[in-house]
């Protein structure tokens, strides 16, 4: 039998292992699924909540780019974020997109790069550069917040870990 004494000590060397990182039994990473890309969508957040913020790419077209015009058509979009303000940094990823729905080129847009209009919306623009423009049928956007990605559990063991947003999208991917 152990002495009351230590069986009294045991659960705090415990909680103090735990605090000070020493131990890793409690750090998991999980990756949240990706949504369903569209050209108007509620942001969504790791949990799965949906902060009150909507993207929407509001046109596309493709030209030349008016500095580069050596480099060829890119995929010139306009986007608008409602709900969010220039401080929230809520990001997602925008693609131009195949008949197919195959991803051509993807980046991720911040809502705080958009400009503050009258009405309260963020609005901005962007260029895709794609390897096929004339293969472009539409400029998607997923849904997923990417503007927060905390620690992995190989990064930081103590302060790592939880849900991670999926990864970017990228050229091939089915949207």
């Amino acid at each position: 039998m152990l002495p009351a004494r230590t069986l009294a000590v045991a659960p705090l060397a415990l909680v103090i292992l735990a605090l000070s990182g020493c131990s890793s039994w409690g750090c998991t990473d999980t990756t949240a699924k990706r949504g369903k890309a569209g050209v108007r969508v509620q942001v969504v957040d790791t949990y799965g909540q949906r902060p009150g913020v909507t993207v929407e790419v509001v046109g596309w077209r493709l030209e030349l780019h008016p500095q580069v015009p050596s480099e060829g058509d890119k995929v010139h979009f306009h986007y608008r974020f409602d709900g969010a303000d220039e401080y929230s940094g809520r990001a997602v990823d925008v693609c131009a997109v195949d008949k197919k729905r195959v991803a051509l080129g993807c980046q991720t847009i911040y809502s705080s790069e958009a400009w503050q209009q009258p009405d309260g919306a963020l609005t901005g623009d962007g260029r895709l550069a794609v390897e096929h423009p004339e293969q472009v049928a539409g400029v998607l956007l997923i849904p997923n917040d990417q503007s927060y990605d905390r620690r992995t559990c190989d990064q930081d063991v103590k302060d790592g870990g939880g849900i991670h947003p999926p990864e970017p999208a990228g050229v091939g991917d089915q949207l």
